[in-house]
């Protein structure tokens, strides 16, 4: 806290002036030194999904209590993060207040509560004037609400890009990363501006993840008959997919939150959406009822085996290495020279698909043990392929290690 207090002595004059004051050259953007964190993709719980607007304290202490009691803590989950919505007025100073009505304990309470269960608490804010709830957005106040999310223990800052107007995006991501890293407390950031400008080009030292697409919603294929912004999981698995290179250690693709369990997919869609987000090595954050979840959600949210490809240590994003109409084969290396494969089929009837050594990317005489990590089972050593009959919208997935 006494570093919170020189920081604010030194930041003071920064704050309620126009953003466009600060500026930094692209270069000098891009060379900023990483924060350390986030060092394997993000796991945790966002509001968003399922909850929206409609989040209030009481909802966010029952989801943190779920999350122990599920087992979904000791899975890896650890963020539990508050979307848009919970924002009240700005103090006499400006300093940005929580709804008195939705969160009566105030945020620095709920985040001791958070806490206390061995979980790390996140918030929301937006780059613009206003954030897409339309609540006060951090424009002019990047270093005051840097300043109060470190005095509430915020760990994790998902920051939005509603009403920006003209406001460049790499300038006003990197002034409330550098905002942030002032307070002296490690805070992830959450890049969320939707891939129009290309984060992944130059964001890799500024926030730990960057969004890709516009916003997830809860289908596998079918498109949302209003909303343009509205895509698909296999809209986000083309979109996502070529980007892998940019991915790594610190700085991850983020597709968007997780969907399993609000409803508007089947069982075999929902562990296609797991296991590619998986593959993928993206941020897995959980957006449905964790508090009132059934059984199903349960099984794919806390496959260990699956989540255990996500947060690999190589940190390498895993990749489409073939395409026969509806079949698709992915690989994705391990550390330990091993590698996860995924058979997929995006198509509506069942069919067999094969891998041989050539799509995993392994020598001829490559011999290893396989384990197929839905059923839970091991499989007879790798000798040169392996088929499967998938089912319609659904995966096989292997960890295949020397």
């Amino acid at each position: 806290m006494r570093r919170l207090v020189r920081v604010f002595a030194a930041s003071v004059a920064l704050v309620g002036l126009c953003s466009s004051a600060y500026a930094e050259t692209t270069q000098e953007i891009v060379n900023k030194a990483p924060n350390g964190l986030a060092l394997t993709p993000p796991m945790g719980w966002n509001s968003w999904n399922k909850f929206a607007c409609d989040i209030t304290e009481e909802t966010v202490r029952k989801t943190a209590d779920a999350m122990v009691i599920s087992g979904m803590r000791d899975a890896g989950y650890q963020y539990v993060v508050i979307d848009d919505c919970w924002h009240g007025k700005r103090d006499a100073n400006g300093f940005i207040q929580a709804d008195p009505v939705k969160f009566p304990s105030g945020i620095k309470a709920l985040a001791d509560y958070i806490h206390s269960k061995g979980l790390k608490f996140g918030i929301y804010s937006d780059a613009g004037r206003m954030t897409c709830g339309k609540r006060p957005g951090s424009q002019g106040h990047e270093y005051q609400d840097a300043i109060q999310y470190a005095r509430w223990g915020v760990d994790y800052l998902k920051y939005d890009w509603c009403f920006t107007g003209d406001r460049n995006a790499k300038e006003a991501y990197a002034l409330m990363a550098d905002a942030l890293r002032s307070t002296g407390r490690d805070i992830v950031l959450s890049i969320c501006e939707w891939g129009t400008a290309k984060p992944w080009e130059w964001a890799k030292n500024i926030g730990n993840l960057w969004r890709t697409t516009g916003d997830i919603w809860d289908s596998f294929d079918k498109k949302h008959k209003e909303h343009d912004w509205a895509l698909t999981v296999m809209a986000i698995v083309d979109i996502n997919e070529p980007l892998w290179q940019h991915a790594g250690p610190g700085h991850w693709n983020d597709p968007d939150m997780l969907e399993v369990g609000n409803g508007g997919m089947t069982t075999a869609e929902y562990r296609s959406h797991f296991s590619l987000w998986a593959m993928m090595a993206a941020p897995l954050m959980a957006g449905n009822d964790i508090a009132n979840m059934d059984e199903a959600t349960r099984s794919i949210l806390l496959n260990k085996e699956v989540i255990a490809i996500d947060q690999d240590g190589l940190g390498v994003q895993g990749r489409r290495v073939a395409k026969d109409g509806d079949r698709e084969i992915w690989v994705k290396p391990l550390s330990g020279g091993g590698k996860a494969l995924l058979l997929f089929n995006r198509g509506d009837r069942a069919v067999p698909i094969r891998a041989t050594n050539e799509q995993l990317g392994v020598p001829a005489n490559f011999k290893a043990k396989v384990k197929d990590l839905w059923a839970h089972k091991n499989l007879n050593r790798w000798s040169g392929a392996i088929e499967a009959v998938v089912q319609p919208h659904d995966v096989q997935m292997y960890r295949i290690q020397p």
